[in-house]
Order: C-alpha cells, then structure tokens, then sequence
C-alpha cells in the first residue's frame, strides 16, 4: 500500500501564496501517477494538477498559471506552489497517488485545509 501526508495548509489572504508538501510511504516504487485533489463545502471533489512518474503534468483549467506542481523523488514528496489565490481556492486539498498492485489502485491522503480570505 501507498501511505500519503499532507502539510502546508492554513488560512492566507487573496492574492497570497501557499505550498503544499505531500510525503509518500511504503509501495512508493510502484507509483504511477500523483496529484492534488480538492474539495470546497458543498462541492464534489476536483482535480486541481497531477504529475505522472516521468514528469508529465496537468491542470485543472481554474488553476492553470498559477499552480505549479512538482516532485522530488529523492524525498518521496510531491509539492503544489499555488500563488494568486483567491477565495474561490478554498477547500480541503488531498493528495492522491494511483500505484499499481495486482490492478491500478488509487490512495488518498487525510487533507489538508487551504482557507483564502477576500
């Protein structure tokens, strides 16, 4: 199994900066694809940017230009600089990590809180 911990969220004014760490354990060998997920109240849960084992990213269309994602394999960590936030990027932002064993399973990480102040 993938074990998945986040840090880096709290409560930032609009126009300010945040980046969020993920920290990866266990099957971290086998890890296709990882990225950054977020949940505002009321909503369904989005994809804000994923970055593939080779380095390939993608995001979300409300995010591209400001969020950069970014993996540092040695330290089995994946981070999310978001800078330009604006309210509207308020939720609980997860980390998520599809490894394969036996078939492509997906884990999530407990979330962290991003709260964006107009």
């Amino acid at each position: 199994q993938v074990q998945l911990v986040e840090s880096g969220g709290r409560l930032v004014q609009a126009g300010g900066s945040l980046r969020l760490s993920c920290v990866a354990s266990g099957r971290i060998f086998s890890i296709n694809v990882m990225g950054w997920y977020r949940q505002a109240p009321g909503k369904q849960r989005e994809l804000v940017a994923g970055i593939t084992s080779g380095g390939t990213t993608n995001y979300g269309d409300s995010v591209k230009g400001r969020f950069t994602i970014s993996r540092d394999n040695a330290k089995n960590t994946v981070y999310m600089q978001m800078n330009s936030l604006k309210p509207g990027d308020t939720g609980v932002y997860y980390c998520s990590a599809k490894y394969w064993a036996g078939s492509m399973i997906r884990s999530w990480g407990q979330g962290t809180q991003v709260t964006v102040s107009s």
